[in-house]
């Protein structure tokens, strides 16, 4: 064995060493779990119509167990309307949303070993937004049910965006970190002016266009989430099962390469893991900026960088925030609605803030 190979393979285990001694931390993550139940709890009782926290509890409890609950019900055909068709899918959406917006954020930090990666980084955002405005501002002339073809377009928008700047940054046989990143941003810009035109020149529709460009789950419910929930499993499986591998990718291309990763195929695929995760969230809730950027942040100042540990975390970290974020949203304005990425925005924007001003203390 070469001696490089060796001191490369000597690296990793050392690497990994560390990086397993800090993942026992992991344990941490299980309260984690307790808040985001009570989030969720709490998320589901509040609005126009207020529902107690024990009854939420004993209506799940119905729908889970079924008729063979041995309590009788003590709640209203109206309250368990409220919550099983109304609330519950939204809550489940935007939970589900802000996991797989960390855990793309997490992955592009990993793979750009750049710490203001983000799930948008790669053309998801503006894909995925000339695809929906070109729905929002012409759908009107397709017919009665042309806000159906809105989550298709975006996802689809997203997906041929990702495709194209990955075809671009191909060099030869390999794929350029710093290429890929400078193809995103070129070819991100040309998608964003499209977009702006098309809503200057059909401005009627302008107000329909801006409201899911800031995000929103006003249009959640239980086909949206069956929807995107294939896309999100397969992209949450391929993660995890590439944690390890992302721990090696943060030491060095060429030492992954001598122990035993195939480090451009493992590139391609957290590339399609993070754009799945991404479109498929774009596609039912509009563009939500911060919950990727931060929650890997906020994941890896409590427990460390092993991907193993890091990836769970920001996934329930940012499905936390984001549950907290929309009950904010719907609520403060009641009966009107607070665009998501508007409070996702004044809550990560101060905190993005606080990480740079630590970053540069740091250095």
């Amino acid at each position: 064995m070469k001696a490089g190979a060796i001191v490369a393979r000597d690296k990793g285990r050392a690497a990994d060493a560390s990086f397993l001694r800090r993942g026992r931390g992991g344990l941490i993550t299980l309260p984690l779990l307790g808040l985001l139940a009570a989030a969720g709890v709490l998320a589901l009782g509040l609005g126009s119509v207020a529902i107690p926290p024990e009854t939420i509890v004993r209506i799940l409890l119905a729908k889970v167990i079924g008729v063979g609950l041995p309590i009788a019900p003590t709640w209203t055909p109206g309250q368990e309307a409220i919550v099983s068709q109304i609330r519950l899918p939204r809550v489940l959406l935007a939970g589900l949303a802000g996991a797989a917006l960390a855990v793309a954020g997490a992955i592009y930090q990993g793979l750009f070993r750049n710490p203001l990666g983000d799930p948008y980084l790669l053309g998801v955002a503006p894909g995925a937004g000339l695809g929906a405005t070109a729905i929002l501002v012409f759908g009107p002339e397709l017919g009665v049910f042309w806000l159906q073809f809105l989550p298709a377009a975006a996802f689809i928008g997203a997906l041929g965006a990702t495709a194209a700047i990955y075809g671009l940054a191909r060099v030869e046989r390999t794929t350029p970190v710093t290429t890929l990143l400078l193809a995103g941003v070129a070819v991100g810009s040309l998608l964003s002016a499209v977009t702006s035109f098309l809503m200057f020149a059909r401005p009627q529709h302008l107000q329909n266009a801006m409201f899911w460009l800031f995000g929103s789950f006003s249009q959640a419910g239980w086909a949206p989430l069956g929807m995107v929930l294939p896309y999100l499993t397969i992209g949450f499986a391929l993660a995890a099962i590439l944690a390890r591998p992302l721990n090696l990718l943060l030491l060095d291309e060429e030492q992954a390469q001598h122990l035993g990763i195939e480090v451009e195929r493992t590139k391609l695929v957290l590339v399609v893991a993070a754009t799945l995760l991404s479109a498929a969230t774009v596609a039912v809730s509009g563009l939500i900026g911060f919950v990727g950027l931060v929650a890997p942040h906020a994941a890896r100042l409590l427990w460390g960088p092993d991907y193993r540990t890091l990836l769970p975390a920001s996934a329930l970290l940012g499905a936390l925030f984001l549950v907290l974020a929309d009950l904010f949203a719907r609520t403060v304005f009641a009966p009107g609605e607070l665009p998501v990425g508007i409070v996702s925005a004044l809550c990560g924007g101060p905190f993005f803030l606080y990480l740079l001003r630590k970053r540069k203390q740091a250095v």
